[in-house]
């Protein structure tokens, strides 16, 4: 059995192993687990991959995240007149052409939303396939929990019981003013919307914020060094998604976990926008040393540190930014875009900068799974 985390094998998932699990957590559920570390250049070959089989039925596919995508076939039902010959017919090809290993759910529905739940629920049939249509969608709803819903948590769970809608077939039928309310918000409206056919998914937004974590097991936590360099790939990692997307942030927040459970967290927000890894990774470490001064604790970073998280948000475009009379930022700017160009083109490793270096090392890459808009739309030409 593997687990490559954060994300359990199926084999693993049997077993009650998680996403997101502690490793610890995970191998006392599983003793005979076996960690793999994460290689993000070959999920991202894997997504691309992936995502050249789908354009063979349609050209209008939004990748949701590194193992999910939209496929919209609104315009191909005279060339596709059975969405569910076409869903079997992706199982084929993505089984020959990228891995007979690779197995998929497919969700076939009116609109997005009910199109993932359909995926969700595609995950325990023989055929990984399930459609949802207006005659059948009472029935579907009807045994579901509200915590089955995709993006409906606990909290908000909560919120809705104490209104009395107790399942996903009341909340469909509550009416949008009534869910507005206990949102608090026009998300009611949506999840009104949602629930009827109406589609508000489908589009790709732009970023509102971006941020990277990684977890630490016991021996790397044990290497200050090690520790270190997390930090680092975690900065620059940023620096290279905003770089891509032209952006500058202008807040940015951190935050430690411990082995006990415990937290330290920090953000502020910037004078001046900032893009640079290096400036991201000097001003964290200042907030640090000054906490560290301030209350006489131990240094933060140390070999209790279980996983480490840094987002950046409020961001301004390269042409709103503010400029010091001090620094050269457009030059500063350039340079980054091509050093990023550069290692696109010909590779990670062709071309480093000093601060990516350590012990003589190249720093590790990191993927976020939750986002695939660091990929272009030339990542996908074949």
């Amino acid at each position: 059995l593997t687990l490559t985390t954060p994300i359990p094998s199926k084999e693993a998932k049997a077993r009650g192993v998680k996403t997101g699990m502690r490793l610890n957590d995970a191998i006392l559920l599983c003793p005979e687990l076996v960690p793999l570390e994460t290689n993000p250049a070959r999920y991202r070959d894997y997504h691309i991959r992936i995502i050249q089989v789908l354009k063979k039925y349609s050209q209008d596919i939004v990748p949701k995240s590194i193992d999910e995508a939209i496929v919209n076939l609104e315009k191909y039902k005279l060339l596709h007149p059975d969405p569910v010959k076409v869903a079997n017919q992706i199982k084929r090809d993505i089984y020959s052409e990228v891995g007979d290993w690779l197995s998929c759910s497919i969700g076939i529905a009116p609109n997005a939303f009910l199109a993932k739940l359909g995926s969700n629920l595609g995950k325990k049939t023989t055929d990984g396939l399930f459609v949802i249509t207006p005659q059948n969608i009472d029935e579907v709803l009807k045994p579901l929990s509200l915590r089955a819903l995709p993006g409906i948590g606990s909290n908000m769970t909560t919120r809705l019981e104490r209104a009395g809608i107790k399942d996903p077939l009341a909340m469909r039928y509550a009416g949008p003013d009534a869910l507005k309310r206990i949102f608090k918000s026009v998300e009611g409206i949506y999840w009104h919307y949602r629930l009827n056919f109406i589609e508000t998914d489908i589009s790709s937004n732009k970023y509102r914020g971006m941020q990277a974590m990684r977890q630490l097991s016991a021996e790397n936590r044990s290497k200050p060094e090690f520790v270190e360099q997390t930090l680092r790939t975690l900065c620059l990692t940023l620096e290279r998604r905003m770089t891509k997307h032209e952006y500058y942030c202008k807040s940015m927040g951190f935050s430690l976990h411990y082995t006990d459970d415990s937290r330290w967290d920090d953000g502020l927000t910037l004078t001046t926008p900032i893009q640079d890894g290096v400036a991201i990774l000097n001003i964290i470490r200042k907030r640090m040393n000054d906490f560290e001064q301030a209350t006489g604790s131990s240094p933060l970073l140390n070999n209790r540190v279980s996983a480490i998280r840094i987002a950046v948000t409020n961001f301004v475009d390269n042409g709103d930014r503010m400029y010091s009379l001090f620094e050269d930022i457009d030059q500063q700017e350039i340079a980054r875009k091509t050093l990023y160009s550069i290692k696109e083109r010909f590779g990670n490793n062709k071309l480093v900068r000093a601060a990516e270096l350590t012990n003589g090392q190249v720093l590790k890459d990191v993927i976020g799974f939750g986002s695939v808009k660091d990929l272009t739309e030339l990542d996908y030409i074949s």
